[in-house]
């Protein structure tokens, strides 16, 4: 899943891909380095963020959805509003990706029952502004499954069916620093809830203090994408369903690779060349 934020102020790009015909031209180049998927957004989720008007959010989004479809590309749509996600699948987006699982709006879930595509839902506490307050955990894989299992609970009581849903724990959201790791290392725990995972790590601000320098500045965001191919490659290893990135050719090598390294290990092996996802 490649991602083309139609925003001024996204922490990955700057605002590189605001002007609609642009973001546009970026996602078709996403899908020829080897995305499957296109994740556009129109409101920055980044710490600290302020919300953007509704009527803001559709104009960003809805000429990019519908120029991206009409050139083949599949789409997801990235938003928390049920108006703006009603919108995009009419304009032929086929993924729902809710960052705040259906907890940002009740109407989510109706719009995600009704319409009856893949429904992204994520672990999320609060909106950019406050989400940094609510990082509190004991044990942040157990908590973040068990508020997932709720999450899933709740919107298959709203008339989401199960097998519509793929989770998502949420990296870098009210999870700024170490508490990610923890869940990339043990994916097999929400594993157990039965659904495809989707993993975005892409850029986000825990490996750019992993990498940071012998000043202790993080690296920046362009600065991280060797190690979200590394992670994007664990992941795939660890059979996720998806990983949300921001360059693609990278992180598609490194699944291609633990693509292979996963299928040699089968009895029957593969032939040189030759992958499965």
């Amino acid at each position: 899943m490649g991602v083309v934020n139609v925003t001024p102020d996204s922490f990955s790009d700057g605002g590189r891909w605001f002007d609609p015909g642009a973001a546009v031209r970026h996602g078709l180049d996403l899908v020829a380095q080897g995305a499957d998927v296109v994740d556009v957004g129109g409101e920055s989720t980044r710490p600290g963020a302020a919300r953007v008007p509704v009527d803001e959010e559709l104009r960003r989004v809805l000429p990019v959805v519908r120029e991206l479809v009409a050139a083949g590309a599949v789409v997801s749509i990235d938003t928390t509003r049920a108006v703006v996600a009603r919108a995009a699948v009419e304009a032929g987006a086929l993924i729902l990706n809710d960052v705040s699982g259906g907890l940002a709006e009740q109407e989510m879930a109706g719009v995600a029952a009704e319409w009856g595509g893949v429904y992204v839902a994520m672990h999320w506490r609060g909106h950019g502004d406050v989400m940094d307050s609510l990082a509190h955990y004991d044990d942040v894989v157990t908590q973040v499954r068990d508020e997932l299992r709720a999450r899933l609970d709740a919107l298959v009581d709203a008339g989401v069916r199960l097998e519509q849903v793929v989770l998502d724990p949420g990296l870098g959201f009210a999870k700024p620093g170490a508490d990610n790791w923890p869940l990339l290392a043990r994916l097999d725990v929400l594993q157990e809830l039965g659904r495809p995972l989707l993993v975005g790590a892409s850029r986000k601000r825990f490996l750019g203090h992993l990498l940071a320098g012998p000043d202790g500045e993080p690296a920046p965001p362009v600065g991280r994408d060797r190690a979200t191919a590394a992670v994007s490659a664990l992941a795939a290893a660890a059979g996720v369903w998806c990983v949300r990135v921001h360059d693609v050719a990278g992180s598609a090598d490194a699944v291609r690779v633990a693509a292979a390294w996963s299928c040699a290990r089968e009895p029957q092996g593969i032939e040189d060349g030759e992958h499965r996802g």
